[in-house]
């Protein structure tokens, strides 16, 4: 037996289709609500990546926050049966509180890895391009998205460690974003069989600068085919800049694709200009954030009501997992003679032509 009541958010006026806020338009299993926050210091000492995401046709609502802070990654997790407060964004001893939409929200976490921040945004929220992704004729991905960075205030713990975040030495990034993405537990079938992926090369760039913010995002296929592409700048009190086709020059250590240093060449008719990114941190995101191809947990997998989770990652040695992902990296970035600081998420994975790399076996000579 189902409850089909009335559910709170259904007081406000919000309705987009004629349903109870407590369903979604779509009745894909893959329906997804969710952010992601990285909180950085500008000198590379902490990393901290946390998430909360619903999966209302899956009955699911999760969050996690991993720290990177030298050679560990502290991580928690946590996952339960979602219910019908929308409004209420908690999952364990994790929380976001929305504080003013847009403009300030509070991160906490309670726990062995514990935070108590206030996000200050410095710009306006930014969207990203629609983003469409198909395996044959089955769409596997449709996401809207908008970005924003701010100030940081506060404290994170972890590990006998204390770090005061302040606004002056700490940068932090947000991603906001819901539609349909896969979740693990769907079988491939014949589509997957008939469209292998043969590669996937993918840039996600927000930097703050003092009176600016720059987002950079490309994605290619293995031929360097690009399914994905925007690059905008952001200054208040004008309107923004659209930086054309970027191109990206990437240093990799070698045999690894680990970028420690990318050079941006973005396009723009009046003034071309160049980005610069100096890699201060990393953190890859299947090393308990939940990401794929993460082995221990992923995002929207029904784990029982009240679980919660700790690991702690050693990452001195490289982890196997994190070649197939996606690495999000705090660095340090210079454009135009200002420096700024942000987010250089990378994934390369498989045969990507322009780079060179041929298969999954593929690193940097």
């Amino acid at each position: 037996m189902t409850d089909d009541r009335p559910v709170p958010l259904d007081e406000y006026p919000v309705h987009q289709v004629p349903l109870s806020m407590k369903h979604v338009a779509t009745g894909d299993r893959n329906a997804y609500d969710r952010c992601i926050f990285h909180v950085f210091d500008h000198t590379g000492r902490a990393l901290l990546i946390l998430g909360l995401g619903v999966y209302p046709n899956l009955g699911v609502i999760d969050a996690y926050a991993t720290l990177r802070t030298g050679d560990t990654v502290h991580a928690v997790r946590a996952s339960d049966a979602l219910g019908e407060d929308r409004m209420r964004l908690a999952v364990g001893p994790l929380r976001i509180e929305v504080q003013e939409p847009l403009r300030r929200l509070r991160l906490v976490c309670d726990d062995e890895l514990s935070y108590d921040l206030t996000w200050t945004a410095a710009f306006p929220a930014l969207w990203e391009p629609h983003h469409l992704q198909r395996r044959g004729d089955r769409l596997t991905l449709e996401g809207r998205r908008f970005v924003q960075a701010g100030t940081v205030a506060g404290v994170i713990r972890a590990g006998g460690t204390e770090f005061e975040v302040s606004a002056e030495g700490w940068t932090g990034t947000r991603d906001r974003s819901w539609g349909v993405r896969p979740v693990p537990g769907e079988e491939g079938g014949r589509l997957a069989e008939d469209h292998p992926t043969e590669g996937f090369h993918w840039i996600w760039c927000p930097v703050r600068f003092e009176d600016r913010f720059l987002m950079v995002i490309t994605q290619e296929d293995a031929d360097g085919y690009r399914t994905l592409n925007d690059a905008t700048l952001l200054r208040p009190g004008h309107r923004d800049r659209q930086l054309g086709w970027p191109q990206a020059e990437i240093t990799y250590r070698s045999g690894t694709r680990h970028p420690e240093r990318a050079v941006l060449h973005l396009g723009d008719p009046r003034k071309p200009l160049e980005v610069e990114a100096e890699i201060l941190a990393s953190s890859p995101l299947a090393v308990g954030a939940g990401y794929p191809p993460s082995d221990d947990w992923q995002h929207g997998t029904w784990q029982g009501r009240g679980w919660v989770d700790r690991r702690t990652y050693d990452m001195a040695a490289p982890h196997p997992l994190a070649a197939y992902g996606v690495t999000d990296h705090s660095a340090r970035f210079r454009m135009d003679g200002q420096t700024g600081y942000g987010i250089f998420e990378h994934g390369s994975f498989g045969r990507h032509d322009p780079s060179g790399f041929t298969g999954f076996d593929s690193v940097a000579p």
